[in-house]
């Protein structure tokens, strides 16, 4: 096997096991405090990260034109933010379409920008293109990046404006003009966008003796309810919690609100695993022949079946999804149990995110759950990201910006 083959495996497994790098963590990001620092703006024609515009390390591959009249369309969402102005040239609301990732990104921009300079507020001159004004596979046609300035034009200010766009979170920052800054972020559809597992401050785990706790409540060394196989199988089991992989109780955050028929719903980040039955349901709830597979939250839909647990038999059954949306909610916990697995809100969830292998989530986080079976449960609970998350964090990060993991050329931004 080729080096960069090696490193590209290598990288996709400890990013997919990361369980808090974007979307549930307190590394850059919409609604996260950090310590203040200095932060030094990008110099003209720099970038970050250091990697061509679409590749994994940045905002990811091109995945075609979204029109008006596509199925895709449904992936972009309208920005109405009063503290953003929207060039709006074509007068069609085209610059105010982008997806949800984008719209967070930009929205956590706006802050810092009027927090940084009083009485100035974020410009968006470009947003989704329909008309065909870039380059071929520009990830402006995909509601995915945006052009921006400040609104009383000051190019002085447009150095810093990079740096701020950065640390908002967007995937690529390009200081491309003396007239604009280009940012991209990833697709709804990547992997990479989806690292990120949590839940919100007010889900209810079952704990041992049936009763019911807020998961913002909970601490290291409670017994939750779980099942004894990692990928949802097994049988129900009171599961030991060893500690939170992330705890971040100021988080404001976009869940998936999935309902089932039978009155369960659960709120999940979007990479978050459920289980799902595969085969018909029966209408008393009990599975037909078939077999339980993985699926991120954001791939729920209606007429797909959830496992979930009722109430007093404590037996696992099926319910039919009749809704999702999205919500935004306080708080973002995801606990670790000795067996990879909890019931929350009456559904039955993995402890992991991201990657689609629950199992192999499992084996990766074996030296942490080694670990605290010698020392017990982690008693001094700290808000943010797990330490063991950060070291695979920082090795993934250190991979993906390496040269040896972007062999292929530069995109258009950079030839």
């Amino acid at each position: 096997m080729r080096l960069s083959t090696a490193a590209a495996l290598l990288t996709g497994f400890i990013l997919a096991f990361s369980p808090a790098y974007d979307s549930c963590g307190p590394g850059r990001g919409y609604g996260k405090r950090r310590t203040p620092r200095k932060l030094t703006p990008l110099a003209y024609k720099q970038f970050s990260p250091n990697v061509a515009e679409k590749t994994l390390g940045a905002s990811g591959r091109y995945e075609g034109k979204i029109t008006r009249n596509s199925e895709r369309f449904k992936e972009l969402t309208p920005n109405y933010n009063p503290d953003i102005i929207f060039k709006d040239e074509e007068n069609t609301g085209a610059d105010r379409m982008m997806t949800q990732r984008c719209k967070d990104k930009l929205n956590s921009l706006a802050i810092s920008v009027m927090n940084l300079w009083p009485g100035v507020r974020l410009r968006v001159t470009e947003g989704w293109d329909e008309d065909g004004h870039h380059s071929e596979e520009s990830l402006h046609y995909e509601g995915r990046a945006v052009d921006i300035t400040t609104s009383d034009r000051d190019r002085n200010k447009y150095a810093m404006l990079a740096r701020l766009a950065v640390e908002a979170g967007f995937d690529w920052v390009y200081y491309e003009s003396k007239g604009h800054i280009h940012c991209s972020v990833k697709s709804e559809h990547s992997v990479a966008a989806k690292t990120g597992g949590c839940f919100p401050g007010g889900a209810l785990v079952t704990m041992e003796g049936g009763t019911h706790r807020p998961i913002r409540d909970l601490r290291a060394g409670d017994l939750v309810l779980a099942s004894t196989g990692s990928d949802g199988t097994g049988e129900l089991v009171y599961s030991k919690v060893l500690t939170f992989l992330d705890r971040s109780p100021i988080a404001q955050k976009h869940f998936y609100v999935i309902s089932t028929e039978d009155g369960a719903s659960v709120r999940l980040t979007a990479a978050h695993l459920l289980f799902v039955w595969v085969g018909n349901c029966s209408s008393g709830g009990q599975p037909m022949p078939g077999s339980l597979r993985t699926i991120f939250a954001s791939d729920a839909q209606p007429g797909q079946c959830l496992l979930i647990v009722g109430e007093g038999d404590l037996r696992k059954r099926v319910s039919r999804i009749t809704q999702v949306e999205v919500r935004e909610d306080l708080g973002a916990y995801a606990p670790l149990t000795a067996h990879g697995t909890l019931v929350v809100n009456g559904v039955m969830t993995s402890c992991y995110a991201a990657m689609n292998e629950p199992q192999l989530a499992h084996w990766a986080f074996a030296p942490l759950r080694l670990l605290y079976s010698w020392t017990g449960p982690d008693r001094i609970l700290k808000n943010g990201l797990h330490w063991y998350s950060q070291v695979l964090l920082s090795v993934g990060t250190l991979l993906l910006d390496s040269e040896l993991f972007h062999p292929w050329a530069l995109d258009d931004h950079e030839r």
